[in-house]
């Protein structure tokens, strides 16, 4: 039923949210020259995807994990879209192609050894990542990776209907967090 709602929600919101979509990848178009950033993370059952994310950072900013990387660099447009979570608007390609859910852990880097280890003991690659998901809620990013891990964990143990449809509610008002930048 979950990946019902996930194909139903994406496609509505693709079609709703298409003249945003384009207006957002023009004025990024203008910012960095490129508007859309396309990362390899780690999926369901720990195979590879490409995540899509409107681009918030310079072009030539390294590839590490958000809570490692700077405030500079940030664009003045991607901070506007971070804050915003439009940055996220692209990802509902990948919930309709199936890569990712509405609610789920979210996709950590390959490189981030310690959250997949974590994870992994926990059982936690048995669903698709998600745009958002409890630890989102709970301010709890991937800086933490024991405590992210047990947080997910606790997704999946209640993850039904309600939870998801409780979860995708709560970060509409607003409540949902991605990870921290430092200074």
């Amino acid at each position: 039923m979950i990946r019902a709602l996930d194909i139903v929600f994406s496609f509505v919101g693709l079609l709703i949210f298409s003249p945003l979509f384009f207006l957002l990848f023009f004025i990024g178009k203008l910012d960095t020259g490129s508007p859309f950033f396309v990362q390899e993370r780690v999926g369901m059952r720990k195979r590879p995807f490409q995540l899509i994310k409107f681009r918030s950072m310079y072009v030539d900013t390294q590839e590490i994990p958000t809570h490692l990387v700077k405030v500079s660099s940030i664009t003045k447009w991607g901070a506007f879209l971070r804050k915003s979570k439009l940055d996220e608007l692209p990802q509902l390609y990948n919930v309709l192609k199936g890569d990712m859910s509405f609610v789920g852990p979210r996709p950590c880097l390959f490189n981030q050894l310690e959250v997949i280890e974590e994870r992994s003991k926990l059982g936690v690659y048995s669903i698709r990542p998600g745009i958002t998901g409890l630890a989102q809620i709970r301010k709890i990013d991937m800086s933490t990776p024991q405590l992210l891990a047990r947080t997910d964990a606790m997704l999946l143990a209640k993850l039904n209907v309600i939870y998801y449809l409780k979860y995708l509610f709560i970060t509409i008002l607003g409540k949902g967090f991605g990870d921290r930048i430092s200074n």
